[in-house]
């Protein structure tokens, strides 16, 4: 291609639009400097220079913002319409380089270079000729876009150059690929790049084709089964069958304004029942949809059950099923009587803390029967995915609500007692804190307005009485702690759980195991032996099951050897139930030095520690033995260290420390032991120990002693009265501050012992130790 001598002529940038030369268009002009270039070129034998921007969003382009290389064209008319902008048929005549631009205030102007097509007439033009038409007409063929006039007209083109650019002005190509053939001078190498595009456009509409029989073959196979569908409607319309999906949306319809929603979830539920409608029975989402549905029908909206508020009847209730318990008892009665009063209450959140056993989830189900609501239960040990509480996400695959909606379907009704259990057992890992999310449960102020991420809609738990079970409280993060009424079961006693054995467990078991109350009788005294020496628990659930082994035992004996009763004595109890199993502490039978009996209370309730003390020639080491924990390692410490700044007082050796060396032992070294309350026991062994005097065999002792030798209080003192009677001691010192549990103490066990409050160590020691204790 040759270049030929310059000229100057006006610019008129495009935006979004190139003019290939032999290319006949209409172009619309609106900017000011386009409109004065057109002028211009009207004036200047017709002639502009037309360019694209490189950048359509620009209104007033710059020098840097239009390409160099452009079509020098014949503006053949020019035509002014009513909005003002300017209409323009235009003839491309050359290709053209700006060399350079002479920008005057109304328009640019350029100085141009214009480029001829060479033509070779040589047989590699000719060559790509046939090939560019050959393609251009199967391209026709197959885009049904370009009408066949178009390739009789362009088959008629001998000049190579002409017919490469008429055709690329027929290509769907970007305008940056326009550009790039613009700017392609060689004849041949333009050419070359348009058979290229010419092939890609072949491939491309060849998949095209593929993909659009595929989807005529799906929409055809679609309306076949919509068309089915519909004569299907029609025939059981005709019939009156309802058993059809238009059937089942009429009862789904009926189901969900009998079910009481709220008008939000009324709206939600009708959505989505339309929603159901239109999808086809094969699609996924179809029971994706129909699940959610079936959901939002079952659970309970407004339906609830009427509280009894017969404050008397309820007691009697919590009385039959229930010994002991007075606290729990107390507060569920205290509800149901503001409830009667207000006749509005939230529902309380009450947590009852015990050992296993002690009754927290029967009491639970106690409670429900005493105000006549559904009762239901829902365990959290182990559980360690938020989701478990709040539900997942309808996107996920087998996705359920969380456990507090299943619990609320399962009830039925919007105002049940709703047991969580073990709500000590739950745990957190990368799927979420469970407990965070039961905040909310658990929150009077929030609830109302509880989130289940499956159901979506709000729902109303403020009705619930909620009633958490647990074990160990310090496992329950403070934030959930707060939000709920800890209430504490510490265990039952001795006499307690004999009432229990006597009222209900034997009753239970004669039941289960087929037996009448005249076939088995068990003895008070057998009783009391099967709890001190078979079971070592807080609760009742060993006893329960030491009872049952005793009906086993009796039916067998009945059975097979055709005896119509068994009589359960303490003499023959060994032979039904085996050797005993656990021992408890007996007071000692005679006065000793250095030993001292301490009062314990442990998880499976009270029990006496002999507190050992002897000491050796040495150089004042402290010995402690007998798996002592920290605490009780440290009262031990702080007994040793008031002795030494007290010993003359005391009548002991104020040198003892560095002529002896002292061992402080606990007997059944593989029990665990722990806490401040040995120590006034560990003090009067020492002081015995050390001073010769013996302690007197019939006391018992508890307290924590400080550096100063003040007595503070402790805690189980019941457990520990009920463990020194059992042990046959008839004194029990104690703190001053611990008096006000007196009250607690069984009646009958309370008359028969001595109670000496102390608030320091020299009055322990002055009721204790036997004779007096003197200054050296």
């Amino acid at each position: 291609m040759n270049e030929e001598q310059n000229m100057i002529v006006p610019l008129l940038p495009l935006r979004g639009l190139l003019v290939f030369p032999t290319m006949v268009l209409h172009l619309d002009v609106g900017r000011d400097k386009s409109v004065q270039a057109l002028e211009k070129a009207m004036m200047n034998d017709h002639l502009i220079f037309l360019t694209t921007q490189k950048d359509t969003t620009i209104d007033e382009p710059t020098e840097e913002d239009i390409y160099e290389i452009g079509t020098l064209t014949k503006v053949k008319q020019m035509l002014k319409l009513p909005n003002g902008t300017i209409r323009v048929l235009v003839e491309g005549l050359k290709r053209g380089r700006i060399e350079e631009f002479d920008q005057t205030e109304e328009y640019f102007s350029v100085k141009i270079s214009t480029f001829e097509n060479e033509t070779h007439s040589d047989v590699e033009e000719e060559a790509l000729m046939r090939m560019i038409l050959d393609l251009f007409e199967q391209y026709i063929k197959m885009s049904k876009k370009i009408s066949a006039e178009t390739y009789a007209t362009v088959q008629d083109i001998e000049e190579p150059g002409r017919l490469a650019d008429i055709i690329a002005s027929h290509l769907p190509l970007k305008l940056k690929e326009k550009q790039e053939l613009l700017e392609m001078v060689d004849v041949k190498e333009r050419m070359n790049a348009i058979i290229t595009i010419l092939n890609n456009e072949k491939e491309v509409l060849q998949l095209e084709k593929k993909i659009g029989q595929r989807v005529k073959q799906s929409m055809e196979r679609t309306q076949k089964e919509y068309y089915l569908r519909e004569q299907m409607k029609a025939i059981q319309k005709e019939l009156g069958d309802k058993e059809g999906k238009s059937g089942e949306i009429e009862t789904l319809t009926e189901k969900i304004e009998q079910a009481g929603m709220p008008a939000h979830v009324y709206e939600a539920a009708m959505k989505e029942l339309n929603r159901y409608e239109k999808i086809p029975s094969t699609s996924a989402e179809s029971a994706v949809i129909r699940n959610y549905l079936d959901w939002l029908i079952a659970l309970p909206w407004s339906k609830e059950t009427k509280d009894d508020m017969n404050i008397k009847k309820a007691e009697r209730i919590l009385n039959e099923d229930h010994y002991g318990l007075e606290k729990v008892k107390e507060r569920v009665l205290e509800y149901l009587a503001v409830q009667k009063l207000t006749n509005s209450l939230k529902g309380p959140i009450l947590c009852l803390v015990g050992p296993p056993g002690v009754g927290k989830t029967s009491l639970a189900r106690s409670v429900a029967r005493s105000l006549n609501r559904k009762f239901v239960r829902v365990s959290l040990g182990g559980v360690r995915d938020e989701s478990e509480i709040r539900g997942h996400r309808r996107t996920y695959v087998g996705a359920m609500p969380g456990r507090i909606i299943q619990g609320m379907r399962k009830a039925g009704t919007i105002n049940p007692v709703f047991l969580l259990d073990e709500i000590d057992k739950m745990s957190n890992d990368f799927r979420g804190d469970p407990s965070a999310a039961m905040l909310e449960v658990l929150d009077p102020e929030q609830n109302k307005n509880f989130s289940d991420h499956y159901i979506e809609e709000t729902y109303d738990l403020s009705k619930v009485m909620f009633i958490a079970t647990a074990n160990d409280l310090s496992t329950i993060p403070n934030p959930l702690r707060d939000r709920m009424e800890i209430i504490t079961i510490a265990g039952y006693t001795e006499i307690e759980k004999l009432h229990i054995a006597k009222d209900y467990l034997i009753n239970k078991q004669l039941k289960d195991h087929g037996l009448q109350k005249q076939q088995l009788q068990i003895r008070d005294e057998a009783l009391t032996s099967v709890i001190r020496y078979y079971t070592r628990e807080a609760g009742v659930r060993g006893l329960e099951r030491q009872i049952a082994k005793i009906c086993r035992k009796t039916a067998r004996i009945i059975t097979s050897e055709e005896k119509k009763r068994v009589i359960v004595t303490d003499k023959n109890i060994e032979d039904l139930l085996g050797k005993k199993v656990f021992h408890y502490g007996q007071a000692e039978t005679e006065d000793q030095i250095g030993v001292a009996t301490g009062l314990a209370y442990t998880a499976f309730g009270g029990d006496t520690l002999q507190i050992e003390v002897v000491f050796a020639p040495g150089k004042g080491k402290l010995v402690l033995t007998g798996k002592l924990g920290d605490v009780m390692k440290e009262s031990a410490q702080a007994a040793f260290s008031y002795i030494r700044s007290s010993a003359e007082k005391l009548g002991i050796d104020p040198m003892f420390h560095e002529k002896y060396d002292i061992h402080i032992h606990v007997p059944e070294g593989a029990v665990p032991k722990d806490g401040p309350s040995a120590g006034v026991t560990m003090t009067t062994a020492l002081v015995s120990a050390l001073s010769g005097k013996p302690v007197k065999r019939e006391v018992g002792m508890t307290g924590e002693v400080t550096l100063r030798g003040r007595v503070l209080p402790i805690g189980g003192l019941k457990e520990k009265t009920l463990s020194a009677h059992r042990a046959g001691l008839t004194t029990i010192i104690m703190p001053k501050d611990n008096e006000r549990d007196l009250d607690d103490i069984p009646e009958s066990v309370r008359e028969e012992l001595t109670f000496i409050p102390v608030t320091h160590v020299d009055e322990v020691l002055k009721n204790a130790i036997v004779g007096e204790i003197r200054e050296n």
